[in-house]
């Protein structure tokens, strides 16, 4: 007989397993969960060797799986970029920069963020340039807004980058740049700053690794990146070569790129992905932007935007693929056993993608999955087509609660479709399958108790922004939790090897400060994870 390695009993164990929803022990074997029950009949599979902790009552889940992160981008950004105040002013953000600018070379990048979606309108003037360029003494400067499609960028960014006028580049009155950069138009200060010192390779190993780090702070044990880079891609390879990858990790080629300005992307990418599968990095899926966001109208909408001086009154915003190239793109990667996240803000993003998935699925392509990322605005005639077409809703980042992307989106859009954010719950009573994604670092922090919160009040966790929004939308305690557990597990196609605390699955666990059911609904994002566990090894542990 093969005793345990670990027993944890005395405790609270909620499996999200509907065979099986609680128990009071756990036994780990190798790695993997190998018994649950009570604890006296845990008890007597112990042997000599085996580690045996009584966990005094505490709360014990399955790890929190991340359906839409940014894990390098947010590592990177921890280590080696500028912060700035959160919703800081113009002030606030030139201060930020004069004083990172003081100690560094004359030429040096400055490159950090993020500024709030809010904030546009502050910034992108003559006089807000004339300033951070003062601010940062000349040097080129690179700040990402809260949504990371948006850049604002001094003068010499500008001029290294040969960026003088042209589609998403924001003018003045007399027809000066601001600096602010729309979607793509940022993409070549990127590359600029990329030819003039990109990451090393172990630059690159440590933004990844950190990235993880701060997933396991908050109980993440599997995500998926919703776009990887080459270096990143070879970065989790190697971690997980050395025996230093310690979550289940999803990867999204790029097919095309708005915003980050990699290379390579589409096929010299997403067809060269198998050389970096590991035995916990599956680069199975490829990442496709079909829109950008709706706060600078370039999301994709069934009905007009506002109107305003530069769109007139009948702007929809585009798809950024015609339905035969998007159809052709799922075609090819189905047949490569591929499948996709799509970026969709707008509701004629997410019916063009339904549209696409129903001439796939016709033709026979059913293994494929299929993520409408995002999906904030859905035609209420397209809601039951996500279960049919067994499309997932992948809902991130935490925005279906009042806070500043959502008061940039009231500003563009009529008030009766702005606060019809996220039918979260419409979907759900459609059979959807659910995943909850953060965006993070789109999302401040990738706490998925913050997003749990709003998913259950449709109310701001931290209460900087009162009310709630579109309320009918809210879901349950066990849904919510569902969202960020076996259903973004069966999402990422991990549903075999995590999501829920099953016999033979990986014993990928947290524990928690309380029982969340216990407590009101208003003050679940004061939930706090104590202790992560990955593959029966602990992983990190609150001091």
């Amino acid at each position: 007989m093969t005793h345990p390695d670990l027993i944890l009993t005395g405790g609270t164990v909620y499996t999200a397993d509907s065979a099986h929803p609680s128990a009071a022990a756990i036994a780990v074997t190798a790695g993997r969960i190998s018994a649950l029950g009570s604890s006296a009949e845990l008890a007597r599979l112990a042997g000599v060797d085996t580690e045996i902790r009584d966990l005094g009552g505490a709360f014990v889940m399955p790890g929190l799986i991340d359906a839409h992160t940014h894990h390098a981008i947010a590592g990177e950004e921890d280590l080696f970029h500028v912060p700035l105040p959160i919703n800081a002013n113009l002030d606030g953000i030139v201060r930020a920069v004069r004083e990172h600018a003081a100690d560094l070379p004359e030429d040096a990048w400055i490159v950090g963020g993020p500024w709030a979606s809010d904030r546009l309108g502050e910034l992108s003037t003559a006089d807000a340039l004339a300033q951070l360029d003062e601010a940062a003494g000349g040097r080129p400067v690179m700040l990402t807004d809260d949504s990371h499609h948006n850049r604002w960028v001094s003068s010499r960014a500008l001029e290294v980058a040969d960026i003088t006028a042209g589609d998403g580049v924001a003018v003045d009155a007399d027809g000066r740049p601001t600096g602010v950069l729309f979607e793509a138009a940022g993409i070549p200060v990127a590359r600029a700053h990329r030819a003039a010192g990109a990451l090393t390779p172990e630059q690159d190993r440590l933004a990844s690794r950190r990235g993880i780090e701060m997933l396991h702070s908050f109980g993440i044990t599997a995500f998926q990146d919703a776009a990887v880079s080459t270096p990143t891609l070879e970065a989790l390879r190697s971690l997980d070569a050395d025996g230093d990858l310690p979550a289940w990790v999803m990867s999204s080629m790029l097919i095309n790129d708005e915003i980050f300005g990699y290379t390579p992307i589409g096929e010299e990418l997403v067809f060269d992905g198998e050389r970096f599968r590991t035995e916990h990095h599956r680069p199975d899926f490829v990442k496709i932007f079909l829109d950008g966001i709706p706060p600078t109208r370039t999301g994709a909408f069934i009905e007009p935007y506002l109107p305003d001086d530069v769109h007139g009154a009948h702007h929809h915003g585009d798809t950024l693929l015609p339905h035969d190239a998007l159809t052709d793109w799922l075609r090819r990667i189905a047949g490569h056993g591929l499948s996709a996240k799509i970026h969709c803000t707008g509701d004629a993003s997410v019916h063009a993608v339904l549209n696409a998935t129903e001439t796939l699925r016709g033709e026979g392509f059913t293994e494929a999955r299929i993520h409408i990322a995002h999906g904030q605005f859905v035609d209420p005639d397209d809601i039951p087509r996500f279960a049919k077409l067994d499309v997932v809703a992948e809902i991130s980042p935490f925005i279906w609660v009042p806070g500043p992307i959502v008061e940039a989106i009231r500003a563009v859009l009529p008030p009766d479709r702005a606060d019809r954010m996220h039918p979260n719950r419409d979907l759900l009573d459609a059979g959807a399958i659910i995943a909850g994604g953060s965006d993070w670092p789109v999302s401040v922090s990738p706490n998925a108790w913050e997003g749990i919160h709003g998913l259950v009040t449709r109310a701001d966790p931290s209460g900087q922004f009162p009310g709630v929004l579109w309320p009918e939308q809210a879901m349950t305690l066990d849904e919510a939790i569902t969202a960020f557990t076996i259903g973004a597990a069966t999402a990422l196609g991990l549903e075999q090897e995590t999501g829920s605390l099953t016999i033979g699955k990986s014993a990928d666990f947290i524990l928690l400060d309380r029982d969340p059911f216990a407590h009101p609904a208003d003050a679940l994002a004061s939930t706090t994870v104590t202790e992560t566990w990955f593959a029966g090894r602990r992983v990190y542990l609150r001091e």
